[in-house]
């Protein structure tokens, strides 16, 4: 008999709702942690009493009313509409892209019609190409002064190319609204947990035995012998070696600062970088995320890098020879005895929230 039901690796979202719906089956859990902390990505920290987003902005936002209802149990949440802000080299701009956008950018538009003429007057750039590079799919669906001011620049630092280096398919389509409607998700629910993500985290790992700064690659034998199956949230290349090469992705550096003699940096909570020259994309002010009063304020600035081993992977690179070794890999994954694979690193897919838990529910169905 071993001594747990199941390992679980990796205490982020996808790791503590399954294992919270294992434990409310009366199932022996496991949780471990490389970090030092457990929450994942969601994680908070505390700064002179305000709530910072440890690893960048999480604003939950999903058209699913069971997952709603589902963290709403878990957490008080505060309604909140995610409205950020375009800087591009100093012209400020409302996103997503909308009446607001668009009567900035052009002096000669103020109704939707005028707009979607512009817009479509621009888009015949193409003459009808398929679009064949991230640059020409940009153009169009908005043409060339949006893209040229608030798309090019952020998305070339965001993935460290130049835009016509970059596939056509990384951006499917870009939300251009004609109404005046700075609201960026469409989705019925939207918020952030009154007292942030920890809240959250806690409540789902109650009474269940968890332990951070472990490396199971490093000890996997012996925490493999300790339980009847694993669930492995990590990097399903990682856990094979590298055998077949990397999986490429996106890393982020943060540069977090608590400005004691500044109560209000920026006014609202995100500000996107839109401009090649400025080396960030994105500054946070987590105070504009909750409502409670603080001195001072938090302000975290956010640099893409290209991922290194033992850097901490954001964004997967999903191109054609990416996703073929994904499949490669999850060959392997397939013959593992006693194994399962998930979660954002384990799948090698960009997960909102909402998804992350759905498909942590659907698996812990299946146990």
């Amino acid at each position: 008999m071993k001594k747990y039901d199941f390992l679980i690796v990796g205490a982020g979202l996808f790791g503590s709702v399954v294992a919270h719906e294992l434990h409310k089956k009366g199932k022996k859990v496991l949780v471990i942690e490389r970090r030092e902390h457990l929450g994942g990505n969601i994680y908070c920290e505390n700064i002179h009493g305000i709530d910072v987003h440890k690893y960048g902005a999480h604003i939950f936002h999903t058209n699913d009313k069971e997952i709603w209802d589902y963290v709403g149990n878990l957490c008080d949440m505060r309604q909140y509409q995610n409205s950020p802000i375009a800087n591009y080299k100093g012209e400020l701009y409302n996103m997503p892209f909308n009446m607001n956008t668009f009567t900035k950018l052009w002096d000669d538009v103020q109704t939707p019609m005028d707009a979607m003429k512009k817009i479509e007057s621009q888009k015949q750039e193409l003459k009808g190409k398929t679009p064949e590079n991230l640059e020409e799919q940009a153009i169009s669906l908005v043409g060339r002064d949006i893209y040229e001011k608030l798309v090019k620049g952020y998305t070339e630092k965001q993935w460290g190319k130049d835009c016509k280096e970059l596939p056509a398919f990384i951006i499917k389509r870009l939300p251009v609204r004609f109404t005046f409607n700075n609201n960026y998700f469409n989705d019925r629910y939207q918020g952030i947990p009154m007292d942030g993500y920890n809240v959250i985290i806690d409540n789902l790992l109650k009474g269940i035995e968890t332990k951070v700064n472990v490396d199971y690659l490093k000890e996997k034998e012996m925490y493999d012998s300790m339980a009847n199956k694993v669930i492995y949230t990590g990097m399903i290349d990682e856990y094979f070696q590298y055998s077949l090469g990397n999986l490429e992705w996106r890393s982020l550096r943060f540069e977090t600062e608590y400005l004691s003699d500044v109560d209000n940096y920026q006014g609202n909570a995100v500000f996107n970088y839109t401009d090649r020259e400025t080396p960030y994309t994105r500054v946070i002010e987590h105070k504009h995320f909750g409502i409670k009063e603080a001195k001072g304020t938090v302000i975290t600035k956010e640099y893409p890098v290209a991922w290194e081993p033992n850097m901490e992977a954001y964004y997967p690179v999903n191109d054609e020879k990416n996703n073929a070794l994904y499949t490669s890999y999850k060959e392997l994954a397939s013959k593992e005895e006693n194994v399962i694979f998930g979660g954002r690193l384990g799948s090698y897919q960009y997960y909102d929230m909402d998804k992350v838990i759905k498909a942590a529910l659907e698996l812990a169905k299946t146990l």
